[in-house]
């Protein structure tokens, strides 16, 4: 990789990973189900507009509309609307865990669903990831968590594991950022539904909303997921789900600095090991180089 693809790497990781802790302030003081609707509703609006006055069309493909569509739902509203909910009563750093998952899990259902080979490297990984998963899972529970919170994260992850399957071969045929504000319209879409039947409305205007809000809607919700697509396009997505190994440790990291989250000698220990697992799947997943 060039320096500036790495560099495109590391950004999105860090802003990715930020996201929880920022989340866990908007849902101290505001309905997480709306709230997330709103900012899908802002950062949507933003990118279409800024893909038009770039010259980007909405006239997709249908494996475009079904792969956006999709996504919309899955990753926008499900696993992200499951998180918000989630993170009213578990702390940020576990969320982000949860959610650094993500690539094992894609790993583990193509290894099993879809036959793709997978490495002893790559087994081994696996079995590494999820072990340092559970270590800090155990300390949690023994700890006392709300475990509704804690099923809505899971919940939330294997929704977008399923997205991540289902449309894995999908282009973006170059209009990155239309395709991503048109998949967050379709998640604020579904939000605002299920808001109206499923949550009492509820604010308590704060400075700290205030913040946490806009940087959300701005960077991991439209600069990260804007950076991460072109890094799909550059790089390809086996290589570029490389990055995803740094997610547990800047997310746990941010939630430590920002909020006071404490961690404990055997949290430490399990991010490092999640850490080392999620990255030797991923470099077991990408083929090797011809001679």
């Amino acid at each position: 990789m060039d320096a500036r693809t790495v560099a495109m790497g590391l950004a999105f990781s860090l802003m990715w990973s930020s996201a929880f802790s920022t989340a866990r302030l908007i849902v101290a003081d505001a309905s997480p189900i709306y709230a997330l609707a709103v900012r899908f509703l802002i950062s949507g609006l933003i990118g279409v507009i800024w893909a038009r006055l770039l010259g980007q069309s909405w006239n997709l493909t249908r494996p475009q509309w079904t792969a956006t569509a999709i996504f919309g739902i899955c990753q926008n509203a499900l696993y992200l609307g499951l998180f918000f909910v989630g993170m009213q009563t578990i702390q940020a750093s576990l969320a982000a865990i949860i959610a650094s998952a993500l690539p094992l899990l894609v790993a583990l259902a193509s290894w099993l669903i879809f036959r793709e080979r997978l490495r002893p490297l790559g087994v081994l990984g696996l079995a590494a990831g999820f072990g340092g998963v559970a270590l800090i899972m155990s300390t949690r529970l023994s700890a006392g968590i709300d475990m509704f919170g804690l099923a809505c994260c899971f919940v939330g992850v294997l929704a977008l594991t399923t997205a991540t399957l289902t449309v894995r071969n999908a282009t973006s045929g170059g209009n990155f950022l239309m395709i991503v504000g048109l998949q967050m319209l379709v998640g604020s879409a579904c939000l605002f539904i299920a808001a109206i039947f499923l949550e009492t409305f509820y604010l308590n205007p704060t400075w700290s909303l205030l913040l946490a809000f806009t940087y959300t809607t701005l960077v991991p919700g439209l600069t990260a997921t804007f950076v991460w697509v072109l890094l799909l396009d550059r790089i390809g997505a086996i290589r570029a789900a490389t990055f995803h190994f740094l997610n547990p440790v800047f997310g746990v990291a941010i939630a430590a600095l920002l909020l006071g989250e404490a961690l404990g000698p055997l949290d430490v220990v399990g991010v490092l090991i999640t850490t080392a697992g999620i990255l030797a799947v991923q470099l077991a997943r990408r083929p090797p180089k011809s001679i």
